[in-house]
């Protein structure tokens, strides 16, 4: 009688928390092999231009680079303080007395007593707690870089520290907006996870649904793939050109 009641909390939750986690191995591969082929990829290699730009012309883009990691830092305080809000409301449900098992005992397929609300509930509260975690990281990197990306004329190191380059002040951005992203992506988990207090088939097309959503934002299309690399070739051809003009 158990195993009816937990079958498919067993088999459905974690098929869909494994779906997830093949997909963003998958992104982490691509990625790292193939970047341009995936808005991450290209976005890194864009934030690296725009790091070394910002430090290069420092006197004229000081105050656009703070504002910009001004942004960046704030949308990151909003996560986290809404990860800190639901952990708060999650944790006020467990301390409760009241029990929410009994008008959901017909409506829930799967396992809905004592213990099984317990196991949801916490499982969400851990994915929370490690999205503020990660969050909270990413801010820390994040106001770092607006400190080292006013440093004028970081590359010829006047202070002589040989650490001290535009380099490392591009792998600390890189860094935060990573910890940013897990960040965000552990929030989205959570948000399918609470799903899973109405039954663990919800929970599943759930992150379905959001596997197919993000692949679809994540990859560049083959389409436009090409046509930026016909740009790219276009633009070479036209370097070339000039260049055997002078």
């Amino acid at each position: 009688m158990e195993w009816k009641k937990w079958y498919l909390d067993a088999i459905l939750v974690p098929l869909a928390l494994m779906m997830m986690i093949c997909y963003h191995i998958y992104l982490s591969f691509m990625v790292r092999t193939n970047p341009f082929s995936t808005l991450l990829g290209i976005n890194s290699h864009g934030r690296r231009i725009w790091i070394s730009a910002m430090i290069k012309d420092n006197q004229k883009t000081n105050i656009l680079a703070v504002q910009t990691l001004r942004n960046i830092v704030m949308g990151a305080t909003l996560m986290a303080t809404t990860c800190v809000l639901l952990c708060a409301g999650l944790a006020a449900v467990l301390s409760s007395t009241y029990s929410i098992k009994k008008p959901l005992n017909d409506a829930v397929f799967g396992a809905h007593g004592d213990f099984a609300i317990s196991i949801k509930y916490l499982t969400i509260l851990t994915i929370f707690i490690f999205s503020f975690f990660f969050h909270s990281l990413s801010i820390r990197f994040l106001n770092q870089v607006a400190i080292l990306v006013n440093i004028p004329n970081l590359d010829p190191n006047p202070s002589g520290c040989v650490f001290l380059t535009s380099e490392h002040v591009s792998e600390m951005f890189e860094k935060g907006i990573f910890l940013n992203t897990v960040g965000n992506r552990l929030f989205y988990a959570g948000f399918s996870l609470m799903l899973w207090i109405f039954g663990p088939i919800l929970v599943f097309f759930s992150v379905l649904v959001m596997v197919l959503v993000l692949s679809h934002l994540d990859f560049v299309s083959r389409n436009n793939n090409k046509e930026k690399l016909r740009i790219v070739d276009i633009r070479r051809s036209s370097d070339f050109t000039n260049g055997g003009e002078d």
